[in-house]
Formats: C-alpha cells, sequence, structure tokens
C-alpha cells in the first residue's frame, strides 16, 4: 500500500463558472491560504434550475461572481458540507437573494464536549450562526430538475460533515473530506480520527469515478486515492505511538520529528492531528495519560 499522490496542479479562474462535469461548474473564491490552498470551490449543479454546493464565505467579488453565473437560472438549494467559515457564511446572503432552501446534516458543533479549561482553536473558524433550512440525514437526497444530489455524512473534518453524491453520475461533492492537493486537517474539539477514518472506510464502499473537493482539483480514481489516504493516516498514527515509546512525552516534541519536512506555518495544525491520533491511541487502549487529552499533556505506552 501506497501514500497518497497528492496532486496541486490547479489554476483557479477566479469569478469565472468553469465546466469541471455535465450540468456542473466550479467557481473558486479568491480566499488562497495555507489551509484553503489555491481557495474554496462552489458548485452549480444543474441546467436551468440548479442547486449550489457550498457557497463559501462571505465575500461580496465572489458574492457577484455567484450571481453573474447564475442569470437566468433559478436556484432552488444551497447545500452546505459543513460550518467552517470558509464554506458556509455566504448561505444567508444567497438565500436572501434567490429564495433558495439552505440544506445540511446540521448546525455547527464539536465532535466532542470541551474538556475544563480547554480553548477551541478553530472557534473562531466555525460558522455557528449557520441555521439550515432542510436538516439532510445520511443517506437522503433531494431533486431538482436534471439533478438529485444524496448525503452522505462523513464525519471526522468537523462532526456536521456532509459529502454530497451526484447520483447515476459517480461524481461525489466531497468538500473537506477528500481533497486531492493535501490531507485533511482533523482537529479536536471540532474532528474526531476515529470518525474521519470510519468515514473514508464508508466512502470506499462505493464505486465512484470523480471526487470534486473543496479546494483544488478533482481526485479521479476515488477508490485508489482513498486507500492511499488511509496508509498515510495508519502509518501516522505507527509514528505518533513509535515516539510515545521512544520516550517522547509531549505534542511539540512528537511534531518535531514527525513533521520536520512540513511548512512549519502548519505545524499548529499538525499538532492537533497528533492530538487527534492520541485521543483515538488512548480510546484503543495504547497511550495513557493524566487526565483529559490536550495539547499540554504528557502522553506514556499503555
Amino acid at each position: 500500500m501506497k501514500d497518497p499522490e497528492f496532486n496541486r496542479d490547479f489554476q483557479p479562474t477566479y469569478g469565472i463558472a468553469v465546466p469541471v462535469a455535465q450540468n456542473v461548474q466550479r467557481i473558486t473564491v479568491n480566499n488562497p491560504s495555507a489551509f484553503t490552498f489555491h481557495g474554496t470551490n462552489s458548485y452549480i449543479v444543474g441546467d436551468t434550475s440548479v442547486a449550489i454546493i457550498d457557497p463559501g464565505p462571505e465575500d461580496d467579488m465572489h458574492f457577484q461572481a455567484l450571481m453573474a453565473a447564475l442569470e437566468g437560472r433559478e436556484v432552488t438549494h444551497i447545500f452546505v458540507s459543513h460550518t467552517h467559515r470558509d464554506h458556509s457564511p455566504l448561505a444567508t446572503r444567497l438565500k436572501q437573494a434567490t429564495g433558495a432552501l439552505t440544506v445540511a446534516e446540521g448546525p455547527h458543533r464539536a465532535a466532542r464536549p470541551l474538556h475544563e479549561g480547554e480553548r477551541n482553536p478553530f472557534a473562531e473558524s466555525s460558522d455557528t450562526g449557520f441555521v439550515p433550512d432542510v436538516i439532510l440525514g445520511d443517506g437522503k437526497s433531494l431533486s431538482g430538475d436534471g439533478w438529485t444530489l444524496t448525503a452522505l455524512h462523513t464525519p471526522g473534518h468537523t462532526a456536521n460533515h456532509s459529502a454530497f453524491a451526484l447520483d447515476d453520475s459517480g461524481i461525489v461533492f466531497s468538500a473537506d473530506h477528500v481533497m486531492a492537493w493535501a490531507t485533511t486537517i482533523v482537529a479536536p474539539p471540532d474532528g474526531s480520527m476515529s470518525d474521519y477514518m470510519a468515514s473514508l472506510s464508508k466512502l470506499l464502499h462505493r464505486d465512484d469515478r470523480l471526487f470534486l473537493p473543496g479546494h483544488g482539483g478533482g481526485v479521479n480514481d476515488p477508490p485508489a486515492f482513498m486507500r492511499g489516504l488511509r496508509t498515510h493516516r495508519r502509518m501516522r498514527e505507527k509514528a505518533v505511538l513509535a515516539r510515545i515509546k521512544a520516550g517522547d512525552r509531549t505534542i511539540p516534541d512528537m511534531v518535531k520529528i514527525i513533521y520536520r519536512s512540513t511548512d512549519p506555518r502548519l505545524h499548529g495544525a499538525a499538532a492537533l492531528s497528533v492530538l487527534a491520533h492520541i485521543e483515538d491511541l488512548i480510546e484503543k487502549g495504547e497511550v495513557q495519560t493524566d487526565g483529559p487529552p490536550s495539547l499540554g499533556g504528557l502522553y506514556f505506552p499503555a
């Protein structure tokens, strides 16, 4: 089994609707960062009557680009994969402009409660004010003129993360669960590594031909790519456990070794990923700590 072969070859065309499949267009927000790659992808699905997937952040230029692309077309639904501020906030403005219903798994929530004294590092990145008009459960579908989207609940990145399958096409809008350019951030308390791995396995039981993610270009062989992602995560887990067995007691010490070749700007996210792995290892009985696991905790082999 091999690590995934990441593909960073993606040229955004900000403000322009780009066809990426039959009756599917992508518009990328000009919000590049170490976490969003070249920006957040919004998708328009359908022909004369359409749905929008992940409207994006509250960004006036992106709103104007979407409205221009939608001119002359009815918008019936606005699907939101999860409630991070680079994906969901523009839903409110689009709803007001189009009258469309907002659709999601549910409002924002963490994968687990905060421990006493713990601060949520992604609190400011979370759109806690978003409440969907329609709560779409796992495996449930909504249809429009020539399209049907089915929710695939895929917690891990966030507790309320959903991908959306475009029925009878082999296409899944994978949002931040699976991306071609990089691994997904799984950061407690919002994220859960055990949930993420279960969600990967869930999608591996499908036979899709194309994933269209929330950032970057498409994944053209989803099963092979996800097997690589699963291998990568398992190797990270082994590396974390090996560092603890070797005597590392703190997460910063582990990050220095495990992520020594990673962009230092991402070391904060890497530390949270290590914490996610440690929480999973504690659940499995392979690691122990005094008190709740935290970024500042001390860890020992079980």
